[in-house]
């Protein structure tokens, strides 16, 4: 979490000590200087929120420390823990609250002292107590925070309860000796259902339920970013204000790791943007598309073996397929392993597609990824576009452009670009340029390689 957010945090939690300390004082003060029991009892009430508050003003400092070693999901549920902690201390002032309003309706009491004072000092309270659950649940929900939920729950019970004790003391000033204890009653109900309501999330947080909504919410963020199939699982809790997020994707097996990767930073973002502070852990699962391809799984297969092929031709004969495939092996490896190599992917294909397939596998030198070389004299590359334009004139491929001829090791390597009929096929370029490839290293066998680029003919 943020320096900002555990700053905000942390000086409303600090306000609400001086509040709670304050207006716990004056309320106890007045309530035994006139002899009110429900006013005692809304003061013992404040004091546990003084408490209260106080652990709140020092959990909230903890549980936004980070994950470490030993808390990997962070220190988020010290904020659950410490809201139970209060819970129990609010039943516990309920029942002595009660036990003594039982005893005050039982035996009597002395008639209370009825002045303007209490009600000076109680609608202050309340208004106090409105402006600090306001406060604090505005905080509490933009932080997620159970500590100051709980703590802007106390107030908010406050309120209730100043509202009984001034109703009880009405009812003492018209002579109903009775209302005093009534209202303090009334108090200790009210804080026993505001602690039910309480408890009852802190719990579902404890036991890790799954926030309600979340799940629905991810699931439609995860489906909506492009590459992904399907979501297979899903899992969600929450620790203090973070969204824990397990999640198993399908996506396509054919797409390389870099795309899958691409994939899950996209989720990661959409899961945060639907929930705020999201951590989504993405596995992955590869899965076959109904759109599939031969040759995609063929595909499949090589990567999924380390294995460099191109030129992969399918051909369905009915009865059967045949698969012919270039497979590249380190040119220095001798004719045996590359065989088995060979093998060993011919034999992936069968399992694949079934024992009767036909498949032949063209063995060739792997090109090294970067030999070394230099730039060709300007005289050289004048002299090999000069050839490729007179090849390109005879195969309607035009403008023969950007020549660029390297030096290197294994001999000379020529790049260049042309020109075609926006109509042409993409089937009679590719044959006519490699024509003009195969004229050019039948006129100068020092040429080892030649990389050409078609464009359609500018209008």
């Amino acid at each position: 979490m943020n320096q900002h957010v555990q700053n905000v945090k942390t000086r409303v939690a600090a306000i609400s000590v001086v509040a709670s300390a304050t207006m716990a004082a004056v309320k106890f003060a007045v309530g035994v200087a006139i002899g009110s029991l429900a006013l005692i009892s809304e003061a013992l009430h404040s004091s546990v929120d003084l408490v209260a508050t106080v652990i709140t003003w020092i959990v909230v400092r903890f549980s936004d420390r980070p994950a470490d070693e030993e808390h990997h999901y962070g220190h988020g549920k010290f904020e659950s823990l410490s809201a139970l902690g209060v819970i129990a201390l609010l039943y516990v002032l309920a029942g002595g609250i009660l036990v003594t309003a039982y005893s005050h309706l039982r035996d009597g009491v002395a008639p209370t002292t009825i002045s303007a004072i209490p009600f000076v000092v109680l609608l202050v309270d309340i208004a106090v107590n409105l402006w600090r659950a306001r406060a604090l649940h505005r905080v509490a929900r933009d932080t997620q925070s159970q500590a100051l939920a709980a703590d802007a729950l106390h107030f908010a019970s406050d309120v209730m309860g100043s509202v009984a004790v001034i109703i009880g003391l009405g009812l003492a000033a018209l002579g109903f000796w009775w209302g005093d204890a009534v209202a303090a009653i009334a108090i200790a109900i009210a804080i026993s259902v505001l602690g039910l309501r309480l408890g009852r999330s802190t719990v579902e947080t404890l036991l890790d339920r799954a926030p309600e909504g979340v799940a629905d919410q991810v699931r439609a963020a995860i489906l909506a970013v492009p590459g992904v199939i399907g979501v297979e699982r899903l899992r969600a809790r929450m620790v203090g204000p973070t969204y824990f997020i397990d999640a198993d994707v399908q996506v396509p097996r054919t797409y390389p790791i870099d795309r899958v990767d691409a994939i899950k930073r996209a989720a990661q973002d959409a899961v945060s943007a639907a929930l705020g502070d999201a951590d989504l852990s993405f596995t992955a699962l590869p899965v076959a598309r109904d759109n599939e391809t031969v040759r995609d799984r063929i595909m499949v297969i090589a990567r999924n073996a380390a294995l460099a092929i191109h030129h992969v031709t399918v051909h369905d004969l009915g009865e059967r397929l045949t698969v012919s495939i270039d497979l590249e092996v380190d040119g220095e490896l001798d004719l045996a392993k590359a065989h088995d190599i060979a093998q060993d992917l011919e034999q992936s294909i069968r399992d694949e597609f079934g024992a009767d397939v036909e498949v032949d596998t063209h063995i060739e030198p792997l090109e090294p990824e970067a030999p070394t070389g230099t730039d060709a004299p300007a005289g050289r590359v004048a002299e090999i576009a000069a050839a490729l334009s007179g090849f390109a004139a005879e195969r309607g491929i035009h403008d023969i452009h950007n020549v660029r001829v390297r030096d290197t090791d294994t001999g000379q390597i020529v790049n260049f670009h042309c020109r075609a009929a926006p109509t042409m096929s993409v089937t009679r370029v590719h044959e006519a340029v490699d024509d003009i490839e195969r004229a050019l290293r039948r006129l100068d066998p020092t040429v080892k390689r030649v990389i050409s680029h078609a464009e359609p003919t500018r209008a």
